[in-house]
């Protein structure tokens, strides 16, 4: 490691005032040799869950024909290596491709629903709560790589976990979305560092292609602007990656990008942040606006505070999902009517920037799957349909211990409760009219992200009220401690892989167990047939 760099038993720190994109690169190499880094078992454990959801979420998209990522398999077809030379494997391929191209398309896939794992950039006990969300679509990068190398299982699953370290603690540091911004470009300078790494790249090399990255790819966050949401936004992540890979081989081929780009007064760090003022804010030698803190050993890594999501909703509807089912299981005489007779009025407080992503008044007509998976009223809306619709058939929901846990897997939403007929389903647009959504205030935004703070009032058919209570910590939340995660995950792989797959046993025993797959394991990880449903438009 630079001399910049300080150790403690667990961490580096990489300070301001020094070369951080060089720290980076260095910080990559020594993670990826075991100079550094012993992660426990559980973050061994949890990342492999969410290597394990990432690629269930990608293979059912490309089954039920999603648009963006079979267009961009076409395009890695269209690129592919010739016969005999090194390559990367697309999701059910053996033909080998650029690697840029295997992971734009697998990361595509991985995103598309919306529904893998998602971080809050929180670091409370470092002061570093900046709060950029992000999420697990980068893994493909480590994959390819380790195919690329001849590497093994557990030599991809610790590059997913330098992937996630990275981006993580980046997004703890600086809120790219203050700036309209798009989260995407931490998790593609943790692309660079980790593709380089495993490569064999040298330190310079790597900060030569994250300063590519920063200086030519940094996308902005009107990918996300609009009414209807386009290809563009699942894809972002993707497309960040791609270039940040095809970077990387172009500095090991000897292109040579900007040096030292935290500390660049014209990179995006220090033009919104500025370091210095009036004359000296243009100073070369000025500090960047953070310290970054990297963990390479223990428990407490990025990944540990990493949520799961435990159907396909947007993040920031989780805590009213929670609620939902709360509220359910206490009040079943709320779902007697299948129609919903008994539900008169349901209110929803939460906080920014919940309220202003998901609660937006465009958002109330959704009219697309990526606008539908982005509204807070059409989430709600159609959990509450199917609770009522499960009541109806069954005469109760699931009660008793474990109550909670079988209701998540009873209700989970699914790719096709984003299908056209339900995105327009009579009963989920009636229930949506009787939803309002209002911004909690102080005590709701101070409480994110450490939790997904929010509260739901149903006022039922005699004007009674039932309130859910302050949610701050829904399943599948880091910091929950009441759901069986372990259990539910397994139902929403196994769904997911039923989507994907005519055999689920055989595809979940090949995407499972990463850390127990040799390198030929790894080379031929991809090989198999992922279904084709027609019933998804």
């Amino acid at each position: 490691m630079s001399a910049s760099a300080t150790h403690a038993d667990t961490t580096v720190t990489l300070a301001a005032d020094s070369n951080q994109a060089l720290g980076i690169a260095e910080f990559a190499i020594d993670f990826m040799n075991g100079v550094i880094g012993d992660p426990s078992e559980a973050v061994l454990k949890r990342t492999e869950m969410f290597h394990t959801d990432a690629v269930l979420c990608g293979l059912s998209a490309i089954a039920l024909g999603a648009n963006a990522p079979n267009i961009l398999r076409q395009e890695a077809i269209d690129y592919a290596s010739r016969e005999g030379q090194p390559g990367a494997t697309m999701f059910g391929s053996n033909v080998k491709l650029h690697p840029e191209k295997a992971i734009v398309a697998n990361s595509s896939a991985v995103r598309e629903w919306d529904s893998n794992g998602t971080n809050f950039g929180y670091n409370p006990a470092l002061g570093h709560t900046a709060g950029e969300f992000g999420h697990n679509d980068f893994y493909p990068v480590a994959i390819a790589a380790a195919q690329l190398r001849g590497l093994d299982g557990n030599a991809a699953l610790r590059g997913m976990i330098l992937i996630d370290e990275i981006r993580d603690r980046l997004a703890s540091v600086f809120s790219l979305k203050t700036y309209k911004i798009d989260h995407v470009v931490h998790g593609a300078i943790g692309s660079a560092a980790a593709f380089g790494a495993m490569m064999g790249a040298t330190a310079e090399q790597i900060e030569s292609a994250i300063g590519m990255v920063v200086a030519h790819y940094v996308p902005w966050r009107a990918i996300r602007a609009g009414k209807q949401l386009s290809d563009s936004k699942g894809a972002s992540a993707a497309i960040s990656t791609e270039v940040a890979v095809l970077s990387m081989l172009r500095s090991m081929r000897g292109f040579i990008g900007p040096k030292d780009i935290f500390r660049n007064p014209e990179a995006i760090w220090r033009f919104f942040e500025p370091t210095s003022s009036g004359d000296k804010r243009w100073t070369e030698m000025a500090p960047s606006p953070f310290d970054l803190v990297l963990t390479h050993s223990g428990d407490d890594f990025g990944v540990m505070g990493m949520h799961f999501k435990l159907g396909l909703y947007e993040h920031q509807s989780a805590g009213a999902l929670q609620a939902i089912i709360d509220l359910c299981a206490k009040n079943p005489e709320l779902l007697k009517d299948i129609d919903g007779a008994n539900i008169q009025r349901i209110n929803i407080l939460a906080y920014e920037p919940a309220f202003g992503i998901i609660g937006n008044p465009m958002k109330m007509d959704p009219r697309t799957r990526q606008s539908a998976d982005h509204s807070m009223a059409y989430i709600v809306a159609t959990l509450l349909r199917k609770a009522l619709e499960l009541h109806n058939a069954k005469g109760s929901l699931p009660a008793g211990g474990g109550a909670n846990d079988e209701i998540w897997k009873a209700l989970m939403l699914s790719p096709y409760d984003y299908h056209n007929d339900a995105i327009f389903h009579e009963k989920s647009r009636g229930l949506m009219q009787r939803i309002t959504f209002e911004h909690g205030g102080a005590e709701y935004d101070k409480a994110y992200p450490d939790g997904i703070p929010t509260s739901l009032t149903i006022t039922d058919a005699s004007g009674a009220e039932h309130d859910s209570g302050f949610v701050m910590y829904p399943a599948g939340h880091a910091r929950n401690t009441t759901a069986d995660l372990e259990d539910i995950l397994q139902h929403k792989f196994r769904l997911l892989a039923n989507l994907a797959s005519d055999n689920a046993d055989a595809l979940l025993d090949r995407i499972q167990g990463l850390p127990f797959k040799d390198r030929n394991d790894v080379a031929n990880m991809n090989d198999f047939e992922i279904a084709t449903r027609s019933d998804f438009e």
